[in-house]
């Protein structure tokens, strides 16, 4: 409706402005006097133009804390209001069809205008909601959808160094639910083959934290040198023993020392 009352204006900007009855005077149109096509005419076009602007836009634009489609509805106005005074106040001229086309055609753009923000047809946006940007992981890595810590209903990867499940035991591996005698000196004994186990065959990967993890320097300083978060990707670069050296995403390495129940990814 707004587009349509705005075309018709325009149209009649070209029409007569005045009419002198059967007389052979040429009846002046509103581009004989720019004041009148561009002061009135042309600014209930433009008003119009930036409604159907800010209804394009998914977040519609501010200017001086106000939504174009304010300075557009104010400009439709302006306009109705000159012309319907102008043909009120002709006195013994009558009125051209350029003057009551475009009073006709600014009294329903106007109205049109202000009406737009309380009818839902006339108040929905031209152009759709923006998508969601997906979230890539840091370093150009990728997981898959249904891969990763936290991704919703994810299927869970099993913690660093653990069984996949349905794979077969090992020969000498615990059975499940079936305790050893010497479950108590285990820990004790696996350390030492543990920390003299070779790297040489260790690959990079890709992990994350469940919860909020310390990382310390590789020169053995007993204070973090950052904090790894869950949620986060980090890379695992070297393995000592039963600890990481990973990379955080600003460049820094360090001592993962606690490993238990990462994800891979």
């Amino acid at each position: 409706m707004v587009i349509g009352a705005a075309v018709v204006l325009f149209i009649a900007s070209f029409l007569d402005y005045y009419s002198y009855g059967n007389s052979s005077i040429d009846a002046p149109n509103a581009w004989d006097s720019l004041g009148i096509a561009i002061g009135v005419y042309l600014v209930g076009v433009a008003g119009a133009a930036l409604i159907v602007l800010s209804r394009s836009q998914p977040q519609p634009r501010k200017v001086f804390g106000l939504d174009l489609a304010a300075f557009g509805v104010a400009a439709t106005v302006v306009t109705a209001w000159h012309l319907l005074w102008t043909i009120l106040d002709l006195g013994s001229i009558d009125a051209g069809a350029g003057l009551v086309l475009g009073m006709i055609a600014s009294l329903v753009l106007a109205g049109a205008a202000v009406a737009s923000p309380m009818v839902p047809a006339l108040k929905a946006p031209l152009a759709g909601a923006p998508k969601p940007q997906a979230v890539h992981p840091p370093y150009g890595g990728h997981p898959q959808p249904g891969q990763g810590y936290g991704y919703p209903g994810a299927q869970q990867q099993p913690p660093f160094g653990g069984q996949q499940p349905g794979q077969p035991q090992p020969y000498g591996a615990q059975q499940p639910g079936r305790p050893e005698p010497q479950q108590a000196a285990a820990p004790a004994q696996q350390a030492p083959a543990a920390d003299a186990a070779p790297a040489g065959d260790f690959t990079p990967f890709w992990f994350a934290v469940p919860v909020a993890r310390p990382l310390y320097g590789e020169d053995g300083s007993p204070a973090p040198i950052a904090e790894l978060a869950p949620g986060t990707w980090y890379l695992a670069v070297e393995q000592r023993g039963a600890a990481l050296i990973a990379q955080t995403q600003d460049g820094r390495r360090g001592v993962l020392q606690d490993t238990t129940g990462i994800q891979r990814g």
